[in-house]
């Protein structure tokens, strides 16, 4: 009748009816076979950057703690102690970075490049500041490289791994950090060398200042060679590469210019007062 609700066609057929005809029309095609596999595939994926992430954390994490022992070195009555515990510190991470190597078999590393780089980034930075402390001088890729093959002997659980990797894994795993990786972690490296500038100022070390001056000058120079021509990351980490070396450089100047005038037990003070007046005048926070 006028008013009512019009009735659509397939309302007249039962609701079991209508069902088992939808049913019929979309049966299980090769393409949503497909697709299905995709998703399989990209749930997989997914699975394994979240792990990478999680442990590219621990890795930096376990880095900054390595680091924050070594500047106790200039300060610790025994400085060999100080580097045996921080070789053990390393050894853990390395085995971190062994289940990151584990994971990446049969994977296109740059893939996941994003998700372990800061890891791998903090790694280098901890390692060159332990290797400058005993050799006074920066460690290349290639000896960093060497120290990330790890062969079936480490027997190590591989829970992590996932199902669908290869049923026979390698004897060998082995993890390459990137040049950029590599520049990134030598640029932070800076940071810790100016730190250990003061700190060896207020133990009463006056060499140190001026060897670290001569160091960092000597990687700044290499770091202008790229200049604008590298990775943006790069190039955005000279400016503060170029604020540790003016921190250290000062130093050195309030040592060889006013170093008799001012009692050992407050160059340290001065030091860090000067260092907060060039961040202030240079916008730093």
């Amino acid at each position: 009748g006028s008013g009512g609700f019009r009735k659509r066609k397939h309302d007249n057929f039962p609701h079991g009816q209508r069902r088992e005809e939808k049913e019929n029309v979309n049966p299980p095609s090769a393409l949503m076979t497909s697709f299905k596999s995709f998703q399989l595939e990209l749930d997989s994926r997914h699975d394994k950057y979240e792990r990478l992430v999680k442990l590219s954390r621990d890795i930096t994490i376990e880095s900054k703690r390595t680091i924050f022992l070594l500047h106790r070195f200039t300060s610790a009555p025994n400085g060999e102690e100080i580097l045996s515990e921080s070789e053990v510190k390393l050894d853990a991470v390395r085995r971190k970075i062994k289940q990151v190597a584990q994971e990446l078999i049969g994977e296109d590393m740059y893939q996941f490049h994003r998700a372990i780089s800061p890891g791998l980034q903090e790694y280098v930075e901890a390692v060159s500041f332990q290797y400058f402390i005993k050799t006074r001088s920066l460690i290349s890729v290639e000896e960093i490289n060497k120290q990330l093959i790890f062969t079936a002997e480490d027997r190590e659980e591989t829970t992590n791994m996932t199902s669908n990797s290869h049923d026979k894994q390698p004897h060998t795993w082995s993890l390459k950090v990137t040049p950029v990786d590599y520049l990134l972690g030598v640029a932070d490296l800076t940071g810790e060398l100016m730190r250990l500038c003061i700190s060896s100022v207020g133990n009463g070390d006056i060499d140190t200042p001026f060897e670290l001056s001569q160091f960092l000058r000597q990687i700044y120079d290499g770091f202008t060679f790229i200049g604008n021509t590298g990775p943006y990351e790069v190039s955005k980490k000279l400016y503060t590469l170029k604020q540790s070396l003016a921190k250290v450089e000062n130093a050195c100047y309030t040592l060889k210019v006013r170093g008799s005038e001012i009692p050992k037990h407050m160059l340290a003070d001065v030091f860090s007062t000067k260092t907060e007046l060039i961040d202030q005048e240079e916008g730093l926070p």
